[in-house]
């Protein structure tokens, strides 16, 4: 298994590759902002060919390039249906417009061929195969994906990208359009808690890090591990 990533050039957005191994077909994760050379740097290093491209969530600093890394290869892209109308027109996760955001430097364009995600699914897609869960808060429609840590860097037996649900130390915000402080707890709760400690995670910005330290560390966890029958 290879599975690397790189920070975008705006926002620090983690964007991943994953391939069976060099050579081969491989799954891009949130292509971000300023993304492309970088991409193409590290498919032309590793020979590998995309055959899809997963989003954790609809944001822009996670979809920017989408179509362009969809429509240069005529490959699909898979985003939650929650989150399907920030693909069409991103500002309504944004709570302003694109123009007041960049002043009209960048354009952005919906891909043509989109697929849904959905909850406890498990795709296999260019030889990997990827576990869904739905994880709202963040926006409506986070998602974390889940696969098979063994023969990575990691060694792990499993690792989750978990966009912008869970970081090193904290959470994503909810205080945008589509987040919710309530379904955030919950979805922490009920999909991130009950992931083995050994879980590598590798999250939408900023380093890795595990379900282990984060459960010790991170406040949010510690508040729903130490007061568990808050009724979230």
């Amino acid at each position: 298994m290879l599975v690397t990533g790189f920070p975008a050039e705006a926002f620090g957005t983690n964007c991943y590759v994953v391939a069976p191994g060099p050579g081969e077909q491989c799954l891009v994760v949130d292509p971000g902002i300023g993304v492309l050379d970088r991409l193409d740097e590290v498919l032309a290093q590793y020979r590998l060919h995309p055959a899809a491209v997963l989003l954790t969530h609809g944001h822009l600093d996670h979809t920017f390039s989408v179509a362009p890394v969809c429509g240069a290869r005529g490959i699909t892209a898979y985003v939650h249906p929650a989150d399907r109308e920030l693909l069409a027109d991103p500002a309504k996760g944004l709570g302003v417009g694109l123009d007041d955001l960049f002043g009209g430097r960048l354009t952005y364009s919906e891909p043509d061929d989109v697929a849904e995600l959905t909850d406890g699914a498990t795709l296999t897609l260019a030889g990997v195969e990827i576990t869904v869960d739905h994880a709202p808060g963040h926006t409506g429609g986070s998602v974390l994906f889940r696969l098979p840590g063994a023969g990575t860097s990691w060694e792990a037996e499993q690792l989750c990208l978990s966009g912008d649900v869970l970081f090193a130390g904290s959470i994503g915000r909810t205080d945008l359009p589509g987040g919710n402080t309530t379904a955030m707890m919950a979805s922490l709760r009920d999909k991130i808690l009950p992931l083995a400690d050994d879980t590598v995670v590798l999250p939408g910005h900023g380093p890795e890090t595990t379900i282990g330290r984060e459960r010790a560390v991170n406040p949010y966890l510690r508040e729903l591990t130490e007061a568990p029958s808050r009724g979230l």
